[in-house]
């Protein structure tokens, strides 16, 4: 039988941590490694326990939660993070630091249990998971080849090379793979420095296509055009931006005539 998995509550409020330690204490195979009420504790705590979870609340005084989170990228064995906050809004924070999931307070016992479920699931890449976290906070140079995508309970590794074009999608991007599609965290602007322009091409302000997907162009009225992809979907194009299109699928000799 396997040995229980351990959970570190960090939460500066007594009621909230007696909260969780009670709806911990109801499932099966979970362990409490200890309660902190700051992060300096909780910092403490991981350096002589060992902890694959965390329950961390995201306010707290002098250190909130998130600043801790966004730490964690340097330690060598990184424990799982699950954000308890009072605040729904606090979501996309946690998107932000790559926690793997949230909990809105009051906890609900049945909502824990999800969260450690996927907890329980993602241990074993809990390796990807350190590549995304510290991919996030110190990108290292030169251009990526593959993008680890975080949702809420899974993480995708994705390579750059299958991405057929990214568009801006709100507070994220879409990556529009053959099979599927991935919202990934990020502006188009910040990720386009980690792309090699020489496989992506900007075609308009919200999309990047993939240089080898790209069939043709057509104009479908005067200073309005599409880039036809090798799937046969089609892209609209900035007048800004035709010029490179088209130069692009002139090195390529892929060009088709424009439809006038």
């Amino acid at each position: 039988m396997s040995a229980p998995l351990q959970v570190l509550i960090v939460d500066d409020e007594v009621h909230a941590r007696t909260n969780l330690r009670l709806a911990l204490l109801a499932l099966p195979g979970w362990e409490l490694a200890g309660e902190c009420s700051s992060a300096a504790a909780a910092r403490a705590c991981m350096a002589s326990s060992h902890v694959d979870v965390l329950l961390l609340d995201v306010q707290m005084p002098l250190e909130s939660g998130l600043e801790l989170a966004r730490e964690l990228s340097g330690l060598d064995s990184l424990p799982l993070v699950v954000f308890v906050t009072a605040h729904r809004g606090h979501a996309l924070d946690a998107f932000d630091v790559h926690a793997l999931d949230y909990i809105v307070k009051p906890v609900d016992e049945r909502r824990l249990q999800q969260a450690l479920e996927r907890a329980s699931v993602l241990l074993g890449q809990r390796a990807i998971y350190a590549q995304a976290l510290r991919k996030f906070t110190d990108p290292a140079p030169g251009y990526w080849s593959e993008l680890v995508v975080r949702s809420v309970g899974r993480i995708d590794r994705v390579a750059l090379a299958d991405v057929q074009w990214i568009e801006t999608a709100g507070n994220y991007v879409e990556l529009h793979l053959p099979q599927r599609s991935l919202l990934h965290r990020s502006t188009l602007t910040e990720l386009a420095r980690y792309l090699d322009p020489r496989e992506f091409l900007r075609i308009h302000r919200r999309i990047l296509v993939q240089r080898s997907q790209m069939l043709g162009v057509r104009q479908i009225q005067e200073g309005s055009y599409v880039l036809i992809l090798q799937n046969g979907h089609s892209l609209p194009v900035s007048e800004r931006y035709i010029a490179a299109a088209k130069a692009a699928l002139h090195d390529q000799r892929r060009s088709i005539p424009l439809v006038q």
